[in-house]
């Protein structure tokens, strides 16, 4: 089972919803007239409110559907909404049931009208499932966006909007990896985490010719509420515009923006406990931060025996993201799961983010169907209740970060045992900056807060084209925390390589 069919979902109920009406009638369901401020509107007087809790009741046909069951309840690609009317977009829409029991309530937008998408159970296929009846108004579980990424004459699935306050997208050339969402609260906190969820949507109708869309979102969860206003361009980078409002119900502490969630099993600086035919299995094999002092740092992930949440304090970050640096097939060796083509995904903060910290977790698991990993920017003040909090910022799908690769990047991170306590640590570095370098004046520094660091030692790397950094790391009780950098005498050459042994 794929994980990202077993995020958990949170059931919605939908707000401005027209009266159901049997799904044979030829007349139109009734419009409102609409503009961005509507759902800011909606949130506002939701947080205002006592927190709902949404109703996830459904027939047990559907919801009590294995998963199996659920993957042949599928969408008729024919009845795409905006396939008939020749548009660059088109949307499909997921049905409710298996875990899936939230209500989503969706509308189309057109010349400043939202008219609701009616549920219609023609439109499926239901495979072995009992179909509902003729006249039901079950709504949607969500839904998935269209668009020609690899040719021009077909209709790739560019977004997925599935599962509490969940998406995910990916670039040309590519296949689903990570994850992102909407807002997290009190993740990796000991009392438990809030999962708020979209439950209704606005989908603007694209212009003939249009090179994105744009899709608003309203958010709830027992301690907030929210509007959102995504703007989605496909291409060999995908990017996500995002412009959030956020309502607090109660001061909030531990709030994530710009959350994303990945998975990383194993790689060459942890590996795998049980015997694999794979040399690496993760969606991203590092988090990457470009803070507001102009500092890059590359943290590689790793799989704890405990749960680690480290922090990265800053003030106005200019970026953070995690990163599936590692594109070669010959490093997974997974014909079927193919992490070569996993995207990385970039976060930039536009406007003032204050202080705060970007925050990573790591989470023990031994199966590589569970996203155990998590990366957010969490402000340093709490979220007021009763005070409107606007951020805005960018979300790059692709292969890279969007910023110039000024420094060279740490791609591999290796790691060797010379003895009980004694670990040999191999690093290799790529990237234009190496080519130009005076190779008798390229070092490398690395400091521990702990134990001694020994041998350090950088040599060209003529497999790669890079360099190598390695060193000795001795006389350490972990966790230990370790730092690197490759210099060209004076000048950093490299980005700031960081790591936390705890073996």
């Amino acid at each position: 089972m794929n994980r990202r069919q077993v995020l958990t979902g949170l059931a919605a109920l939908p707000l401005l919803q027209a009266k159901a009406e049997p799904a044979a009638a030829n007349k139109s369901p009734p419009s409102s007239p609409f503009d961005p401020w509507v759902v800011r509107n909606l949130a506002r007087e939701l947080a205002s409110k006592p927190y709902q809790a949404p109703d996830s009741a459904l027939h047990p046909s559907l919801g009590d559907l294995s998963y199996d069951a659920y993957r042949a309840l599928r969408f008729n690609p024919e009845r795409a909404l905006w396939r008939a009317e020749g548009l660059p977009f088109q949307v499909q829409f997921f049905h409710r049931g298996f875990l899936y029991k939230n209500r989503v309530t969706i509308f189309e937008v057109a010349e400043g009208e939202a008219r609701p998408v009616r549920y219609r159970a023609e439109d499926f296929s239901f495979g072995d499932a009992a179909p509902p009846p003729p006249d039901a108004d079950l709504g949607f579980a969500g839904f998935r966006i269209h668009a020609p990424l690899e040719r021009a004459d077909y209709f790739d699935e560019v977004s997925a909007f599935l599962g509490a306050a969940y998406f995910r997208a990916v670039a040309k050339g590519q296949r689903y990896g990570l994850s992102a969402r909407g807002l997290s609260i009190d993740t990796g906190q000991s009392g438990g985490e809030e999962f708020p969820l979209f439950k209704t949507f606005w989908l603007e109708r694209p212009a003939p010719g249009a090179s994105s869309m744009v899709v608003h979102a309203l958010l709830d969860s027992k301690s907030i509420a929210g509007a959102y206003r995504f703007t989605i361009r496909p291409g060999v980078t995908t990017v996500f515009d995002v412009e959030m409002a956020l309502y607090p119900r109660v001061d909030l502490q531990h709030v994530g923006l710009a959350p994303m969630t990945s998975m990383f099993l194993f790689g060459p600086n942890d590996p795998a406990d049980a015997a694999d035919f794979r040399p690496s299995v993760h969606d991203s094999d590092g988090l990457a931060v470009f803070n507001g002092s102009g500092e890059e740092l590359w943290r590689p992930l790793c799989n704890p025996r405990d749960l680690q949440i480290s922090a990265f304090g800053d003030r106005n970050p200019r970026g953070f993201g995690l990163m599936q640096r590692e594109r070669s097939f010959g490093a997974y060796l997974d014909l079927e799961s193919r992490f070569e083509l996993r995207p990385s995904l970039w976060a930039e903060p536009i406007g003032d983010w204050t202080e705060g910290a970007v925050k990573l977790v790591e989470i023990p698991t031994r199966e590589e169907v569970h996203d155990n990993i998590a990366a957010f920017w969490e402000p340093k003040q709490p979220l007021r209740a009763k005070g409107e909090h606007i951020y805005t910022y960018r979300l790059h799908w692709g292969p890279d970060t969007p910023k110039p690769k000024a420094l060279a990047r740490f791609v591999r991170t290796g790691i060797s045992t010379r003895g009980d306590n004694e670990r040999l640590f191999v690093l290799d570095l790529t990237g234009d900056r190496l080519d130009s370098v005076d190779a008798a004046a390229i070092r490398g520094a690395v400091s521990t807060d702990k134990g001694e660091i020994r041998n350090i030692v950088t040599q060209p790397n003529p497999a790669s084209g890079g360099w190598r950094l390695s060193f000795d790391l001795a006389k350490a009780q972990a966790p230990v925390e370790l730092r690197a950098t490759v210099y060209e005498g004076d000048a950093a050459v490299s980005e700031v390589w960081l790591y936390r042994w705890t073996l």
